[in-house]
């Protein structure tokens, strides 16, 4: 593997590490530096600031890459990061925190440049190698964070910060010495109508028949957002657990996801379709959620996990049956309108589901997972509902015979 790869694999890796890391520790941190009473508002607060910077930024990182070259922009983007875990790491105020968390979704919006990056040193017989393993680095980043931050954190609330930073210090120095650039700087204006995130959603509603699985994707990556908002106060509240067990029951989670997600779509839809495959994955989760929800003792949620799992075979399941919806000419248009409901999710779900949290949490704090359970049912007739297109009936029906692969679902 040529230095260019480890440089770009390990900026998608600690961007995952980011994400997961704060996971564990963030109730704690936020309780040292307000002195004040419930801090769910403030989680779906952060979450959602860091989800909305990204949103809006992701875009113009990529057209901006296109305009002076990809390193640049990634050399920006990792220092930005180094710096967000640096103020996180000694801020004394809560407007340090949310101006650290805003940096650090702005620099997070460096996925789509890291991707455009691989695309350039890749030539097309090992694009598909490539792009399983930069999935496979940001579900590693993903297991590794919660589990650091949560041992990391029951040394020192600060400590998992000032790991961060330093991780991100070393691998800016790493790029700023052996990375090269892999594409000449274009001469060519930026198309500022391309830089707006709301643009692929009014295409969206001038096709009708799209509403429906738009919807869905909306819904299932809202509810999905819970998890980050909700797991580490719900394991304080709960059970009493410190940032280790929050974090190992969160590395936990996310082991299960990848792995359902790396193996078990394939079979599942050959032999219970893609609806089916959908539904069975909806129902595995919301058996799961009810189990936490009536959960008295830890081991329990642990126990759940085999069913996380199988939940994980819907999310890839609803990926190949939504390409039925639109002809193969507009595809990309339509994976950009998906990735936009997806970040729009991520932005609206923490607060509704942190002011959830905050109204049953002094009674029945594992009644958020309810919640959870009653979305995850709306999409089940939404599902059922979708109707294709006369030219894409026998695309869909080729695609029951030989499954898409999947891409993992970052979201959950």
């Amino acid at each position: 593997m040529n230095t260019s790869l480890i440089v770009i694999y390990a900026a998608i890796a600690l961007d995952a590490v980011g994400i997961g890391l704060v996971f564990p520790i963030l109730p704690r941190l936020l309780e040292e530096v307000t002195h004040a009473g419930p801090v769910a508002p403030l989680i779906g607060l952060m979450t959602a600031l860091y989800a909305a910077m990204q949103f809006v930024f992701a875009p113009v990182l990529g057209a901006l890459s296109d305009r002076v070259g990809r390193r640049p922009v990634l050399l920006v983007s990792l220092a930005g990061a180094a710096i967000n875990y640096a103020v996180m790491a000694f801020a004394p105020h809560l407007w340090m925190l949310l101006v650290g968390r805003a940096i650090a979704g702005l620099t997070s919006a460096n996925l789509s440049v890291a991707t455009a990056y691989l695309t350039d040193i890749s030539p097309p017989q090992t694009r598909a190698r490539r792009f399983g393993l930069f999935n496979a680095m940001f579900g590693i980043g993903f297991i590794v964070g919660p589990v650091l931050g949560g041992v990391l954190g029951d040394h020192g609330v600060r400590l998992p910060f000032a790991a961060a930073a330093a991780l991100n210090l070393a691998n800016l120095l790493l790029a700023l010495f052996v990375l090269p650039e892999s594409r000449p700087p274009s001469r060519e204006p930026i198309d500022l109508a391309a830089l707006n995130p709301l643009r692929p959603l009014r295409w969206a509603l001038s096709m009708k028949h799209l509403l429906p699985v738009t919807a869905v994707f909306f819904i299932l990556s809202a509810s999905g957002e819970v998890y980050g908002t909700c797991w580490a106060l719900w394991g304080q509240d709960a059970f009493g657990w410190n940032g280790l067990w929050i974090g190992m029951s969160l590395g936990a989670f996310g082991v299960c996801q990848a792995l359902a997600q790396a193996f078990l779509p394939g079979p599942a839809v050959r032999a219970l379709g893609e609806r089916g495959a959908i539904v069975t994955g909806i129902a595995s989760a919301c058996v799961a959620l009810v189990v936490m929800a009536f959960a008295r003792h830890g081991w329990a949620v642990f126990a759940a996990m085999p069913l996380f799992a199988l939940a994980g075979i819907g999310v890839p399941a609803l990926q190949a049956l939504a390409t039925g919806l639109v002809d193969d000419e507009r595809q990309g248009q339509f994976q950009g309108l998906l990735a936009s409901t997806v970040s729009l999710a991520s932005i609206v779900g923490p607060p509704v589901y942190a002011s959830l949290y905050l109204a049953v949490r002094a009674d029945w704090p594992g009644a958020i997972w309810l919640f959870v359970v009653v979305a995850q049912l709306l999409v089940v007739p939404l599902v059922l509902g979708l109707r294709f297109r006369d030219g894409n009936r026998g695309p869909q029906a080729q695609r029951r015979k030989r499954p898409s692969v999947p891409t993992i679902d970052r979201s959950a």
